[in-house]
């Protein structure tokens, strides 16, 4: 998408990323066409997968708008870019992690080109909390994911071994408290991370726009990602526990009805 809205990418570059899309597509469809899953989790939990597609998808098509701004002047754009640099400034404060991604720039850099990495990182990290409080929203208040029927966790969790050792609840609180507390650290442990390759900004062409849009949508929606990953693991040994109590409760109950 950001190949096809910002102008002046390469038409190699456009070609690839067509090219990739296509493969892309092919591998969504056949997963979810085939009769089980392979890797792709909670496909039989929707919108879990749903969620996390449209939020990326809407914020790489703001980013490419915002991109397109100083290039090519259009009312959409210019209001894309405006609206990006206020939640850019809103989120930029001290130790926040848009300031941690800021803080990427190589020293002496132009003021255009921070402002242009704080609003892209503003919009992602604003956008992935958004879609990671939908989704915990959706759990607390409308009950995914029994909401949709019954849950298959081996169909839903293709790489989740129940056999693998230990009580299953007790490992998927464990997964997901894991996963909740790298979903919150990661935004500031990814900045600090690439901070150590030396020269960072000019070895990946960081400020160009497609790189910056791609890299800052990775930062900010991986680790929103792996907090609805843990929320629902926690939903998920939830709902194994009730029904453990409520067959425990049947077992009890059995013997009283047979002596009566």
């Amino acid at each position: 998408m950001p190949s096809l809205i910002v102008p002046g990418v390469a038409e190699d570059t456009s070609q690839m990323v067509v090219a990739t899309a296509f493969v892309a597509a092919i591998m969504v469809f056949i997963e979810y066409n085939g009769s089980s899953t392979s890797i792709l989790e909670f496909r039989f939990a929707p919108p879990y997968n749903r969620l996390k597609f449209g939020f990326i998808a809407a914020t790489v098509l703001f980013l490419s708008l915002t991109a397109r701004s100083p290039i090519e002047a259009a009312p959409i754009s210019d209001l894309a870019a405006g609206l990006g640099r206020v939640i850019g400034n809103a989120l930029d404060f001290p130790y926040s992690p848009v300031r941690s991604m800021t803080n990427l720039m190589p020293v002496g850099a132009d003021a255009k080109s921070i402002d242009a990495v704080r609003s892209a990182a503003g919009v992602s990290y604003a956008a992935a909390m958004m879609m990671a409080l939908t989704f915990v929203s959706m759990v607390l208040f409308f009950g995914w994911p029994v909401r949709n029927g019954a849950f298959n966790v081996c169909l839903n969790l293709p790489l989740f071994d129940p056999t693998g050792g230990g009580d299953v609840v007790d490992r998927l609180q464990r997964d997901a408290g894991l996963n909740v507390s790298l979903g919150f650290v990661l935004p500031f442990l990814i900045p600090v991370g690439l901070v150590l390759i030396t020269n960072f900004a000019e070895k990946v062409g960081y400020l160009l726009p497609l790189n910056l849009i791609w890299i800052t949508c990775a930062w900010a929606f991986l680790p929103a990602s792996l907090i609805m990953r843990g929320v629902a693991m926690y939903r998920i040994a939830g709902l194994i526990s009730q029904k453990r109590q409520r067959a425990y409760a049947k077992a009890e109950a059995e013997p009283e009805l047979q002596i009566a």
